[in-house]
């Protein structure tokens, strides 16, 4: 059998640190930290002397040459991933980036398109598709006991944030450094989640408020509207701004509901299908039957990192494919879009008109009177990464 994966890992940050703490614990099977890569001078002192046996590099392009690595984990700011990943397909390694795979759809096509011509493994950090309810729920509405999709509920507004977390980074809650707020930040996972149990929707609508409990110019509230091409709806809030907050995801369909929260998982199924139950004579009482499903914990970034080791050494199924990352990125970026324009948005949409007003944006920026008062590196998973129900 093959030996561990040689894994680098470029940008150093609070999610980069957690993640090379691991590997370098031994925590992550199938995988070696060979190398590191921060442009950060402090921070690469910081890592020099956390592991002074790994080389550090203060370019990838350095890094992705020195042959000291099989695969990378690109951690930047999200503006850097599409890029960074290309040039390291182009060296002839495997990517795993970080959420999102990229801030507009046209950049991202582009890092799958260099994927694909490399084939070479590329995989996303979408730790919450380990999460037990979540796969539990796609099980059920993948295999059609849910029915016909009717209504999508998920009220995700638990992402709290304080301005002191906006204040730790000059990138952070600005559209030239992170691409956006809340949609393109924090709410990923769920995006992602949501079409990955329900599918992708057929259009959009969103009111995305920017700076309404912070001193940002981002998104820190939005509600979202979306339509399936069978006529189902879906409502989509998340905020972090809003304390406490809530975490609830319910889905409809023609033959029961799911209902997700607080770490369970409620399955109410109906005896017969409603569309045929409306023209029956019986009584709905004592039709239904309920199955609960408590979560089963798991660390979901270290389930990620030894599945995309798997895949690669043994040729094992990704469980977050970088190819599917394109999906929520699309939700999102015809959110803002929707947001900006003030109407409905139909899928596909315009990526270019898309990233055109995301640049006018960018450009026309206005100097932050936030002072930066950056983080010291994290060299541990934050339990805010984790799937949070309170």
């Amino acid at each position: 059998m093959k030996e561990d994966l040689k894994i680098g890992i470029i940008g150093v940050g609070n999610i980069g640190s957690a993640h090379a703490a691991a590997i370098s614990r031994g925590d992550v099977k199938g995988m070696t930290l060979s190398a590191l890569c921060d442009n950060n001078p402090k921070r690469r002192e910081e890592i020099r002397a956390l592991y002074p046996d790994i080389p550090v590099f203060e370019d990838a392009d350095a890094l992705l040459a020195s042959g000291l690595a099989e695969a990378v984990i690109v951690a930047t700011p999200h503006y850097f991933h599409p890029p960074i990943a290309q040039k390291a397909f182009a060296a002839g390694l495997h990517v795993l980036t970080e959420k999102p795979a990229g801030v507009y759809c046209l950049a991202v096509r582009e890092m799958m398109r260099s994927a694909k011509e490399s084939g070479k493994a590329f995989g996303v950090m979408f730790n919450q598709r380990t999460n037990t309810l979540f796969r539990k729920a796609r099980e059920i509405v993948s295999s059609g006991e849910l029915g016909e999709l009717k209504r999508v509920v998920w009220i995700i507004t638990n992402w709290y944030r304080k301005q002191s977390y906006y204040d730790s980074g000059s990138w952070r809650a600005t559209w030239s450094g992170e691409g956006g707020g809340v949609l393109i930040n924090q709410a990923p996972h769920n995006l992602d989640i949501l079409q990955w149990i329900c599918g992708m929707p057929c259009a959009i609508y969103a009111k995305c408020d920017g700076g309404k409990y912070h001193q940002i110019e981002v998104d820190d509230d939005v509600s979202l509207f979306a339509r399936y091409e069978n006529g189902a709806t879906a409502v989509f809030l998340t905020s972090t701004g809003e304390y406490p907050g809530t975490n609830r995801l319910e889905i409809a369909g023609t033959k029961g509901k799911l209902v997700v929260e607080n770490g369970k998982l409620t399955h109410t199924k109906l005896a017969m299908d409603e569309r045929e139950y409306r023209y029956s004579e019986e009584s709905v009482q004592n039709k239904l039957t309920i199955t609960e499903y408590a979560e089963e914990k798991r660390n979901g970034h270290i389930a990620i990192l030894e599945n995309f080791a798997a895949h690669i050494l043994r040729g094992e199924a990704l469980i977050a494919s970088g190819y599917e990352a394109i999906h929520e990125l699309t939700i999102s970026n015809a959110a803002y879009l929707s947001a900006w324009l003030g109407k409905e948005i139909v899928l596909p949409m315009d990526d270019a008109l898309f990233e055109t007003m995301l640049r006018e944006r960018a450009d026309a920026e206005k100097s932050h009177i936030r002072t930066e008062t950056r983080e010291r590196v994290q060299f541990a998973y934050k339990s805010r990464w984790d799937t949070q129900w309170t």
